[in-house]
């Protein structure tokens, strides 16, 4: 039976702190995972997201199946706090005045459409900067805005496979294997995440915006980190190694009697350390086939499994505390269910539970990122589709509520009925 943890209610940030982002005003057309968990970073800290979506079903993440609380499921709950959702149909004259005017007044825009799809529409950095020359405009694709593969569709799953990221993931003897969580996404919503800032910095200095540009494609070359340079220099294409890079005996997952381990003692002195402090076994150390990191290289095999030897023989806690006690690097290899209840994650304040208008409260899970002088700001749950519109017109543009009816009738909105979502106040 899965035993989910104990959600705390947040304790509230203290009263008068500054946030990092405070006044900042970001248009985010984004959808899915990497534009959306780039904005979510910016308004955890502050910033006024407002998240544009379509009235017929909005954010394809609100249709996931991993979850669902209230309605909305887990993947859009995970990557949409703390933003004011608004629904506007772009095929829609009236809508289209609506996002011209927001982006007027926005300090930042992202979007992550296919490639031709804001210009068609005429929201492209082109033909929006001449109206507000300060704006930091942020473009994220599969293969960038740029070239023959502009106009192709992409996701994270192709951009390892295309890369060769997956190639470097799996086992030797078995296919490559893409990570589970869509690592290329959440990565290329960082990089995203640190152009936005780095344009800010640049504009406090140059006085006038830019655009900026993420691709997946490029983000999955660059994680292939030093195996791609080791490519580069050596001309070796790389394999995979499961769960010790290069093979290494001394880094990867061992099982002791009960359970597994994982163990990294990637250089000579954590190695020495291992095998004379917590496997009593210093003739490990002088014999020449495994004296120094190249030679247990060379000898990998044989060392590991003596090693795993050692292991099978006790039990994993008496392992645990052998390792801790001499400072090797070792963990526990857990479920998820295990690592959220593992006092390393929950000693952290990191999950929480948070007020949502349908669900009542829904898990949260914090940022990863912790600033003493400006903390984030509390959370926010996730907007229902289209619930701050009627909010976001009247407070953000000064749009009356004649106008607003008027945008209504001429359908704006969609199908959306603002004045059945409420807001957030």
């Amino acid at each position: 039976m899965s035993v989910k943890p104990d959600l705390p209610e947040r304790t509230p940030r203290p009263k008068g702190e500054p946030t990092a982002l405070g006044g900042l005003l970001v248009v985010d057309f984004t959808r899915v995972v990497a534009g959306p968990a780039c904005t979510q970073t910016l308004a955890d800290f502050g910033a006024e997201v407002i998240k544009i979506e379509n009235p017929d079903g909005g954010d394809d993440t609100r249709a996931y199946e991993h979850a669902e609380i209230g309605g909305e499921s887990a993947a859009f709950l995970s990557l949409n706090r703390n933003k004011r959702g608004i629904a506007l149909d772009f095929t829609n004259t009236a809508a289209l005045e609506v996002v011209r005017a927001l982006i007027a007044k926005a300090d930042v825009v992202v979007e992550n459409f296919s490639g031709g799809v804001m210009k068609k529409f005429g929201l492209d950095y082109a033909s929006v900067a001449p109206t507000n020359p300060r704006l930091i405009y942020c473009s994220i694709s599969a293969y960038g805005r740029r070239g023959a593969a502009a106009l192709r569709p992409g996701f994270d799953p192709i951009t390892q496979a295309e890369s060769g990221f997956m190639s470097l993931n799996g086992f030797p003897d078995g296919e490559p294997v893409r990570t589970g969580p869509p690592i290329v996404d959440m990565a290329t919503g960082m990089s995203a995440c640190n152009a936005i800032l780095m344009a800010l910095l640049a504009r406090e200095r140059l006085g006038r915006g830019q655009q900026v540009e993420v691709a997946l494609i490029d983000t999955a070359v660059s994680m292939t980190g030093f195996y791609g340079m080791a490519y580069l220099i050596s001309g070796n294409n790389p394999g995979r190694f499961g769960n010790s890079p290069n093979g290494s005996p001394t880094v990867g997952v061992y099982q002791a009697s009960d359970g597994p381990l994982y163990m990294a003692c990637a250089n000579d002195r954590l190695y020495r350390r291992l095998v004379t402090e917590v496997l009593d076994r210093p003739d490990l150390v002088t014999d020449p086939d495994f004296a120094h990191r190249k030679a247990r290289t060379a000898n990998k095999e044989k060392l590991r499994s003596i090693i795993a030897g050692i292991f099978a023989s006790d039990r994993l806690e008496n392992w645990m505390v052998k390792m801790k006690k001499a400072n090797i690097p070792v963990g526990y290899l857990r479920t998820v269910e295990e690592g959220f209840n593992a006092p390393e994650v929950r000693d952290r304040d990191r999950l929480s539970r948070i007020p949502h208008p349908t669900a009542g409260f829904v898990p949260n899970i914090e940022s990863p990122l912790t600033m003493h002088l400006t903390p984030p700001i509390d959370p926010v749950a996730a907007p229902l589709l289209g619930q701050h519109t009627k909010e976001v017109l009247s407070k953000t543009l000064g749009y009356d509520d004649s106008r607003i009816a008027d945008l209504a009738q001429a359908g704006a909105f969609g199908k959306v009925n603002l004045f059945a979502q409420g807001t957030d106040e």
